[in-house]
């Protein structure tokens, strides 16, 4: 045999193994484009969508849902809840009791403005799990303006001036804790409506403080 001869027996082999590698590489490629499609959802292996996008989105949120309150925002709804629910049960009072106009007056817009506080406070707390009472609370009776049972059955037996002197004097006093307390919430809280609702409050009383001294000098 000649090497001519030779030479063109080999060719077409090496022909045929060419052919048969670029099979195998459009098969494994073939295979690779598939296997692409089935684990878009694992993590890392698709970058534009699937499982790795939406983990990011969820601990995001996570993120988010754990910022939208702190502890001072919770302190701040469980002391104002007793707070605004005795200055009802104080200014209720002045129906049938309170001679004058303007402590009538103040006595009403103490109600319309704090029951839908206290709603919308007890709907804060069980929106973030927590309790609407704190327990006890010691300092909490006068150091915020909270008045004693017995100052609450004084002003009871109040009646005309001698009610109206006195409703003026303590809800001066519980106003200035309630103000003490929202500052603090303005300070110190994180949840977007419960430091509105703080500068709310520190606007309202301290307007009415001011009126209610008025109406003290007065009498």
């Amino acid at each position: 045999m000649t090497a001519f001869t030779r030479t063109l027996r080999r060719k077409p082999a090496r022909r045929i193994a060419a052919v048969g590698v670029v099979a195998a590489g459009a098969l494994l490629l073939s295979a690779c484009g598939g296997d692409s499609d089935d684990m878009g959802g694992m993590p890392g292996m698709d970058h534009g969508s699937g499982k790795s996008s939406a983990t990011a989105a969820a601990d995001a949120g996570k993120t988010a849902a754990a910022e939208d309150f702190n502890d001072a925002d919770v302190t701040f709804a469980q002391m104002m809840i007793p707070h605004h629910e005795q200055a009802l049960e104080m200014a209720k009072l002045a129906d049938g009791r309170a001679a004058d106009a303007e402590i009538k007056s103040i006595a009403t817009k103490i109600e319309k403005a704090q029951d839908p506080e206290i709603k919308n406070m007890k709907g804060w707390l069980q929106s973030w799990g927590r309790p609407v009472a704190m327990g006890d609370m010691p300092g909490m009776d006068m150091g915020e303006g909270m008045m004693s049972d017995k100052g609450m059955k004084d002003l009871k037996a109040m009646k005309g001036a001698e009610f109206d002197k006195m409703f003026a004097q303590m809800m001066i006093d519980h106003h200035k804790g309630a103000i003490a307390m929202a500052k603090d919430e303005q300070k110190n809280g994180k949840n977007t409506a419960a430091v509105t609702m703080a500068g709310d409050i520190v606007k309202g009383q301290s307007a009415e403080v001011k009126q209610l001294q008025g109406i003290l000098d007065q009498l």
